[in-house]
């Protein structure tokens, strides 16, 4: 909550939470503190984790997050996009896409947090989630997350070539030109975030967020 406090004060754009115990334990989302979060935020919020129905899914929204995030179930049951999207808007679903190259060097979905590799390809799987009626695919690069290394621009580039549905980065920011890149490369939008709370070289914690006018000056230019 404090972490959102702050993002608040820093005028963030949209907020992305993401509950990964709920989806490895094969849990319910925790209604109450997704509640808590939006009554605390003055942005946007999507939300992901555990989500495994169009029920749940109507329950979330109804608390005021404006985006549900799928990942495994996007996957095991394509058919659950296609029914959110049908009683909300595509505007609501956004399926979340986590990749990384397999043994053979072969870029490929992976659910499980990365453990389970699905051998479909990112782009394919893209295609077909805006086929079920997606509305955004967030595209997380597993092998950058963290890494501070830059986003995966030659994958945005193929992916949102694609695609006519919004293309979200994910994984590797270090800085504000790193945003601009992967926006030429064709993402609609940059998320990012060990950017923001870890500083290096010593990975203290310590939240941050550019201002509007570096953002201005240094990525919408």
């Amino acid at each position: 909550m404090n972490a959102v406090r702050i993002f608040n004060e820093k005028e963030v754009d949209e907020l992305a939470i993401i509950d990964i115990d709920a989806s490895r334990n094969n849990a319910e989302p925790d209604y109450k503190k997704i509640e808590e979060i939006v009554s605390e935020a003055f942005m946007p919020v999507g939300y992901g984790g555990g989500i495994s129905s169009a029920v749940q899914a109507k329950r979330i929204l109804s608390i005021g997050v404006e985006k549900v995030i799928l990942n495994r179930s996007a996957f095991r049951n394509p058919a659950l996009i296609s029914e959110i999207a049908g009683q909300f808007g595509s505007q609501s679903v956004v399926v979340s896409i986590d990749y990384k190259k397999n043994l053979f060097g072969k870029q490929s979905v992976y659910l499980e947090n990365g453990r389970t590799n699905t051998g479909v390809n990112p782009v394919d799987f893209a295609i077909q989630m805006e086929k079920a009626g997606a509305g955004e695919i967030l595209l997380n690069s597993i092998e950058r997350d963290g890494t501070f290394s830059g986003y995966d621009l030659e994958t945005i580039h193929k992916l949102a070539g694609r695609i006519n549905i919004p293309t979200v980065a994910v994984g590797g920011a270090s800085s504000l030109s790193d945003f601009k890149m992967a926006v030429a490369a064709g993402a609609s939008a940059v998320c990012a975030g060990s950017m923001f709370v870890f500083q290096r070289p010593h990975h203290a914690v310590l939240i941050s967020y550019p201002s509007q006018k570096e953002l201005e000056a240094q990525v919408y230019a």
